[in-house]
């Protein structure tokens, strides 16, 4: 097994580990493991994500549990992959057809996403194409490259060889020439190619005009998807030259047709489908509901994704029924009435996605569901989007062959969902326990009763009941951390990040420019934080949270308490992050502002694991948003550098005390000269340099 997954944040690289790390390692360790463990044998596409949410390393595998177990199952060292592997926190995996579509995918993927570890990728390791050249008598060759509108491509094909093989077959069938122009121009009788039947010799006027464009207009009609219209215009062909009794002529034409179908047999594009279609597969379990959808374009499997729906419009079903039906029916022992409710479930889930998801968008021609729906709901897309749509749920042949991956990416999907907000759930209960949170528990989960019961038949004002978590009495749990960063007091800024519902809400972080303070000042810059979060307390953007974690000890939490009895709030929520002996990680101590003793939990601990997660988070949000201040606040820093005589120490005082380089270009000499180390003539020189 390779080494131990690191978490740590960058910031902190060089540390050495702590045991809580070492815990936290180990978890997401043993999750992984259990996630390559339900993976399947079949072909497929697998990203790996960091710590921040990164996507590490796109691979495709021809059998999914085989490939991905190698990751995680064989010591790679100090190389390339074992770095990689070190950094690995999740992962996702699409299930496709076979290992051509996964070829396709990655190579989708990896120019969307840009994956960090995929180097093999960067140096035009794009797939190649077949190219139709423009041209009097058109040219059949290899392509690697961009593609433009003045000639024909065909493609992606997974690698040269399926190029190659099939420019072989389809010379065999359609005898479209392969040389050079420059060749081509200068060919005074044919050549071997013509010889041995490979080429009709267009160099020497050895076919005319429309029959070399009839055969180029086959081979495309053929690559774009149409065999079937090929065979049979071959067929025809075939046949009237028997019924003039030209047996040889009738023998080439089917050897043509033989050749097609190995050429059928051999192309790796997947022309199936000529439509744009959406493949859609919902699941229920464990009182979660997932749809995948998955998107082919023109035959090109463009990946899929996961929806998991919060609340399912019209849901008539407790979700005690639908938890208990779902895991019967995982068990394999569900009866009739389980399999019906979740049947049930799993419609409306369904409808309700389709009607978020395409009313008011695009919607393509053919849908493939994995269940019937409304067709009212179905007449509705198609009046909006002015086009008729298709609807199947029992597709055959190879449409059942992708509602099939679709069902399968949904079950993958919800599993590894389930099994995160399980670990995260435990984390937050054990944090309200260890903390002895002021939380009525009974009342939040009578209130979460109250409000899941069903409404009223016609209260269509009624808000929806949500799907998951409505025995959950932490899922309304709001915890927000505050962190200060700076450099040297230049560029000052707070951070604010919030955790509710089991995970983190980027979309509620928020940044504080700190101004007016002594440059290095953390504890008025904590204290002018809070006053402008809190100052509106009682309104709805200020809605107070149910715990307020410090990245501090002692001295900001005094801050916070200061602030918090000025305004009135309880001091019980007041909880500072203090770091350990030696600034260890895992030695944290957790410090209150009601007058409780401090809280050494042990480096195993959820509940450090959980406060560890949000202050690293808060931390990593605060440094990236003073990072991006300082550059712009560092306009001309290359002129202060630029002084004789301001090195790096002079040079930080200096923006210490103005609070960047605007600062310093204002200032008088007398106000330069008045830093340490700053001379009278220096601060002339400066002054001069500036202006």
């Amino acid at each position: 097994m390779s080494e131990p997954i690191d978490v740590q944040d960058s910031s902190n690289e060089g540390a050495p580990p702590g045991p809580d790390l070492e815990r936290e390692r180990e978890l997401i360790w043993a999750r992984l493991l259990q996630e390559v463990s339900s993976l399947p044998a079949l072909p497929g596409v697998y990203r790996y994500f960091d710590a921040k949410g990164d996507v590490l390393y796109v691979g495709k595998a021809r059998d999914l549990k085989r490939r991905v177990s190698s990751y995680f199952h064989k010591n790679h060292g100090g190389s390339r992959i074992g770095h990689m592997v070190s950094k690995i926190v999740r992962m996702e995996t699409t299930v496709v057809r076979s290992e051509a579509e996964a070829l396709l995918l990655e190579n989708n993927l990896i120019k969307t996403l840009n994956p960090r570890f995929n180097i093999l990728f960067r140096d035009d390791k794009s797939y190649p194409y077949l190219k139709i050249a423009s041209h009097a008598f058109p040219r059949m060759s290899y392509y690697r490259g961009a593609v433009d509108r003045k000639h024909r491509y065909f493609g992606p094909f997974p690698n040269a060889w399926a190029v190659k093989e099939t420019i072989q077959l389809l010379q065999k069938v359609f005898q479209i020439r392969t040389c050079e122009d420059s060749v081509y121009n200068h060919r005074t009788r044919p050549c071997l190619l013509y010889q041995i039947k490979r080429c009709s010799g267009p160099c020497v006027g050895l076919v005319s005009d429309e029959d070399y464009r009839n055969s180029v207009a086959q081979a495309e009609r053929f690559l774009l998807g149409e065999p079937e219209a090929v065979m049979a215009d071959l067929q025809h062909r075939m046949m009237a030259h028997a019924e003039r009794m030209e047996y040889e002529k009738a023998a080439e034409f089917r050897n043509q047709i033989s050749a097609l179908s190995t050429v059928l047999h051999q192309q790796s594009v997947d022309t199936v489908m000529d439509k744009d279609v959406d493949v859609l597969a919902v699941k229920v379990s464990g009182g979660r509901a997932c749809v995948n959808l998955a998107m082919v374009r023109g035959g090109r499997h463009l990946g899929d994704r996961a929806h998991f729906p919060v609340h399912v419009q019209d849901h008539v079903l407790a979700p005690d029924e639908v938890d208990e039906a779902g895991d019967e029916r995982a068990q394999g022992g569900g009866s009739p009435e389980a399999d019906v409710l979740v049947q049930a479930i799993e419609v409306r889930v369904l409808e309700a996605f389709l009607a978020q998801h395409y009313l008011g968008g695009a919607v393509p021609s053919l849908l493939i569901l994995s269940h019937p729906v409304n067709p009212e709901l179905i007449a509705a897309l198609a009046e909006q989007g002015g086009r008729k749509i298709t609807v199947v749920h029992q597709p055959r042949e190879q449409r059942r062959a992708w509602l099939e991956m679709a069902i399968k990416g949904a079950e993958l999907s919800l599993a590894r969902l389930l099994s995160e907000e399980g670990s995260q759930q435990a984390r937050t209960r054990a944090l309200v326990e260890a903390l002895n949170l002021d939380l009525d528990l009974d009342a939040r989960e009578a209130g979460l009763d109250e409000a899941a019961e069903t409404p009223e038949e016609g209260d269509a004002s009624a808000p929806a009941a949500p799907l998951t978590a409505v025995h959950d009495p932490l899922a309304g749990l709001r915890i927000e951390c505050f962190d200060i960063s700076h450099t040297a007091g230049e560029a000052t800024q707070a951070s604010c990040v919030v955790y509710e519902g089991h995970k983190m809400q980027p979309s509620q972080y928020r940044r504080y420019n700190i101004a007016g303070i002594t440059p290095g000042d953390d504890y008025a810059a904590m204290k002018q934080t809070l006053e402008r979060r809190y100052s509106a307390a009682g309104t709805k953007a200020a809605r107070v949270p149910d715990l307020v974690l410090i990245d501090g000890g002692k001295g900001q939490v005094a801050m916070a308490r200061d602030v918090f009895q000025t305004l009135g709030l309880p001091l019980s929520i007041i909880v500072g992050v203090e770091k350990g002996e030696g600034r260890k990680v895992g030695l944290e101590e957790l410090v209150f502002a009601d007058g409780r003793p401090k809280l050494a939990l042990s480096p195993s601990s959820a509940a450090l694991m959980l406060v560890a997660q949000i202050r690293d988070e808060a931390h990593r949000f605060a440094i990236t948003g003073m990072r991006a201040r300082r550059a712009s606040v560092r306009t001309g820093g290359s002129r202060l550098e630029d002084i004789a005589g301001v090195g790096p120490k002079r040079r930080a005082k200096l923006l210490q005390r103005f609070g960047g380089v605007k600062g310093v270009a204002s200032a008088s000499v007398e106000e330069l000269a008045s830093v340490e180390g700053i001379s009278h003539e220096l601060a002339e020189e400066i002054y001069k340099a500036l202006r």
